[in-house]
């Protein structure tokens, strides 16, 4: 059986943000999202899932490029001043894997931005991270400790075959070689302690190697060669215009993935290859 779950990113971070995600959820084929809790349109997302539980809700872990839940202080800082995080990735995990001052701060943010959602009515039922940092080594320890205390069953092992991906999309080659490789190895890393922990996962996440560029006709064609068992593809929707989607993520096609997911074409060919649409909790999305 082909089983796939579709979610969306960044729900919370703003305006923008939020009107494509509850587009994509209300009129299309969206089956979860999740939650950025330091994003500036934080309530609102929090009030819309309250209203609608069908709409499976995890946490999207911020520690780069965005705001900090807790203020911060001392050194080593793990924020600016302002409270917030670095925008450069590469600078983040460097920090966070080398700086052990950090840690103590990384597992206060980490766990406050948990128990954000739980104080604002949000059951969460998945993590995953912003530019994927929940895969961290330093992260997902950090995680492995604090999930099981909230009651969170599922994770986003985030990976992507590279050679399928290149069968359909040829642009970004050495990006594409060097993340795969590195997501790979930290997927192995992480997949023994999330099965000990009995944390599921899917068997292949798409969206790793295309973020941003997940249009309607690269979903159509990730459709034709998908594989059997559970994949979980991850979008950015988003609505224009707004400020704080150009400004983080100015080469996205925010309207062009909400458009995939609400495209009638890729609903008529989930319902002609009989494939699955359901999210972590294994509800399915019928009306598809």
């Amino acid at each position: 059986m082909k089983e796939i779950i579709l979610n969306a990113d960044d729900f919370g971070l703003s305006a923008g943000a939020n009107r494509g995600i509850i587009k994509a959820w209300q009129e299309g084929l969206l089956s979860s999202t999740s939650l950025m809790v330091g994003g500036d349109a934080f309530e609102e997302a929090a009030a819309f899932a309250r209203a609608n539980p069908g709409l499976q809700v995890g946490l999207h872990l911020t520690l780069v490029q965005g705001s900090a839940v807790l203020p911060q202080g001392g050194l080593p800082a793990l924020t600016d001043a302002g409270g917030e995080f670095t925008d450069d990735p590469v600078l983040a995990g460097m920090r966070y894997f080398f700086l052990k001052g950090l840690r103590k701060k990384l597992r206060l943010e980490i766990d406050a931005q948990l128990a954000k959602c739980r104080d604002a009515g949000v059951e969460l039922s998945h993590v995953d991270g912003h530019l994927n940092i929940h895969m961290h080594p330093v992260v997902f320890d950090i995680l492995c400790e604090l999930m099981p205390g909230y009651g969170i069953k599922s994770f986003r092992l985030t990976r992507e075959n590279l050679t399928a991906n290149l069968a359909l999309d040829r642009k970004r080659l050495a990006g594409k070689c060097a993340d795969a490789f590195i997501f790979a190895r930290l997927a192995d890393r992480c997949r023994p302690r999330l099965e000990r922990l009995g944390i599921s996962y899917a068997g292949e996440v798409k969206g790793l190697l295309n973020s941003g560029q997940m249009t309607e006709e690269y979903l159509l064609r990730v459709l034709d060669a998908l594989g059997e068992g559970t994949t979980e593809i991850y979008f950015h929707p988003g609505c224009h215009p707004c400020a704080t989607l150009k400004r983080r993520m100015p080469d996205y096609q925010h309207e062009a993935e909400l458009a995939a997911l609400t495209s009638p074409r890729v609903r008529e060919k989930l319902a002609r290859a009989g494939i699955r649409l359901r999210n972590y909790r294994g509800e399915e999305k019928t009306y598809v």
